[in-house]
């Protein structure tokens, strides 16, 4: 389960028509009783920002953090479609609104997939009452709402965690214009937690660091990027600490299966930097790693190509001494002192084998730590996103 593990929640998902290929397309999130409970959302720094997210944005300033639903379609993205986008992301809510008994404006509202090309709104409203009509509790109607978010994804992204005596379930879509901030992706995640909207606020704002803000699959930052979280109240009070964990916990989850799903992914890889004369710098640095084509491809070779790793270092703007600079792939040190350091050639090998990876990077200057999660760079890569897509 995922959206519907926590109590006070129902979901579902239809295919209205607007994938070709009549896959699922059209996803709901909503409360059990249609009311409105408290809300919060972070969005793309992008400032070419899609019809949606504004919408988005206005209705829960409206409604001083609060939302009944979120309705979410995939394979339109509604973006530099002009007033006709927002005309048309407003009459999904609206669509949505009527076939829950809340107001319009209590309607969150979310899209992915091409850009520039006008969202087929009536395909949209005729399909919403049969999308209202599946709604339900159980874990298949969580699934059909997962899956109706998909684009390029190849697997539905879903996660639960746990608190003390409350749960905090997520489902998310993003395989490619994957960096911060956040990634490309959409992200829903609900609680049964007794909570304001600021603090649900604060709770996302403490997660996005160590896991959305943290990937980066190809550097391209979306026109959509949206993480909405709610909170039904029916567990009653929590700490804020560990609704926190709990959030923060979802959210890291699903951006790791996120770098798995990559396009055309063969290898999930962990940069670390260390030793940084702060976190900013070490930030950096491991980005710069991260999201080089050149470094990428040689993890899709399965070359532990250090010298390429030493040189984005060097030109990332941050401070920078070769005569300390250490590189380790896992436990295995391929440089040390900015020069070659012997090592167990057959070990490395078995372990640039692997899908999952680490490359660490220690500076040497200070205390200043940063993770970023990539992958590497394949040909299939190349094939999906050489034409629209």
């Amino acid at each position: 389960m995922s959206v519907t593990a926590a109590s006070g929640f129902v979901a579902s998902g239809t295919a209205a028509g607007i994938k070709p290929d009549g896959r699922l397309d059209l996803s709901l999130v909503a409360t059990e009783d249609g009311r409105p409970v408290p809300a919060a959302a972070v969005f793309t720094q992008n400032q070419m920002t899609a019809a949606p997210v504004v919408t988005t944005r206005n209705h829960l300033l409206r409604t001083t953090g609060h939302a009944a639903a979120v309705v979410l379609n995939s394979g339109n993205a509604n973006a530099a479609n002009g007033r006709r986008g927002v005309d048309d992301a407003k009459r999904m809510c609206a669509a949505t609104a009527a076939e829950l008994g809340c107001e319009a404006h209590e309607v969150l509202v979310c899209s992915t997939g091409l850009i520039g090309i006008p969202l087929p709104i009536d395909a949209i409203e005729a399909g919403v009452p049969a999308l209202a009509a599946a709604r339900a509790a159980g874990e298949d109607a969580g699934l059909a709402a997962a899956d109706a978010i998909l684009t390029t994804d190849t697997v539905r992204k879903l996660s639960v965690a746990d608190g003390p005596g409350f749960v905090v379930g997520g489902m998310a879509k993003g395989a490619a214009m994957l960096a911060p901030n956040m990634a490309t992706m959409l992200a829903v995640l609900t609680t049964d937690a007794e909570a304001t909207p600021a603090l649900l606020k604060s709770a996302l704002t403490a997660a996005l660091p160590s896991s959305f803000n943290s990937l980066s699959v190809d550097g391209c930052t979306s026109t959509n990027d949206t993480v909405i979280l709610m909170a039904s109240g029916r567990a009653g009070p929590v700490e804020p600490a560990d609704l926190i964990a709990a959030v923060t916990a979802v959210c890291e989850d699903l951006a790791a299966q996120m770098a798995g799903d990559a396009e055309g992914a063969t290898k999930v890889v962990r940069v670390v930097v260390e030793g940084a004369v702060d976190d900013h710098e070490a930030e950096r640095g491991a980005r710069k790693v991260a999201e080089s084509q050149l470094v990428k491809c040689s993890w899709y070779g399965k070359d532990p190509y250090w010298g390429r790793v030493a040189s984005e270092l060097g030109s990332a703007g941050i401070s920078f001494d070769p005569d300390k600079l250490r590189i380790s792939y896992g436990d295995h040190v391929v440089a040390d002192g900015g020069i070659n350091a012997d090592h167990d050639a057959d070990a490395l090998s078995a372990y640039m084998d692997q899908r999952h990876i680490e490359v660490t990077a220690q500076l040497g200057l200070g205390t200043g730590r940063a993770t970023v999660l990539t992958n590497d760079l394949t040909h299939a890569y190349v094939d999906e996103n050489m034409g629209t897509s």
